[in-house]
């Protein structure tokens, strides 16, 4: 962690960011930059070639200690109903290496493989890199108090999700990648 990260804790939370919604892709894993690489590369091209006329739409981000959920920002006469993931279905949370102003995240959309790949990696473009490194930490806050809660309750950790958020620098995650393998 550098000096300039942010500090988010739990009792932070709730906080919210406006952002502009990039769109969602399946992903092949459940965590790592591996498996949102691809999405985000996606989703951006198909950004880039949007007619001069249309724009992504905004949304409200809001973190809480429950989860992520985002809500489109319309006029006044219509209202979208807001989209909301539980904290238990998140497997990870980063800000992309490549284009750092894009926060993603993987979403557990099924428990078994019946229905195909059971993994939707989300994306938003940030107003800065530092907008979209403050999400990653509040998301990693409301991780913390999830597997808090979790710990206290005295669940079977067998059955337990597991979540990741990769709270390195995109400098720091460029260095790393380059000693990854895909093994």
């Amino acid at each position: 962690m550098s000096d300039k990260d942010p500090i988010v804790t739990v009792k932070d939370l709730p906080m919210t960011f406006t952002v502009k919604y990039l769109g969602s892709q399946p992903a092949k894993g459940l965590w790592g930059m591996k498996h949102t690489r691809k999405p985000v590369d996606y989703l951006v091209s198909q950004a880039k070639n949007l007619p001069a006329n249309v724009i992504l739409p905004v949304v409200r981000i809001l973190i809480t200690k429950q989860g992520i959920s985002y809500q489109e920002i319309t006029d006044k006469t219509t209202t979208c109903e807001p989209v909301h993931f539980p904290v238990d279905v998140i497997s990870y949370g980063v800000q992309d290496l490549v284009y750092t102003r894009v926060f993603s995240m993987i979403v557990v959309t099924d428990d078994s493989l019946d229905n195909g790949i059971p993994f939707v990696c989300h994306s938003f473009v940030c107003e800065s890199r530092d907008q979209a490194r403050k999400i990653t930490y509040a998301l990693a806050a409301a991780f913390q108090d999830y597997s808090k809660r979790v710990r206290e309750e005295n669940k079977d950790l067998s059955k337990v999700k597991r979540f990741a958020i990769d709270l390195r620098s995109p400098e720091e995650q460029a260095e790393a990648s380059e000693e990854e393998t895909e093994a």
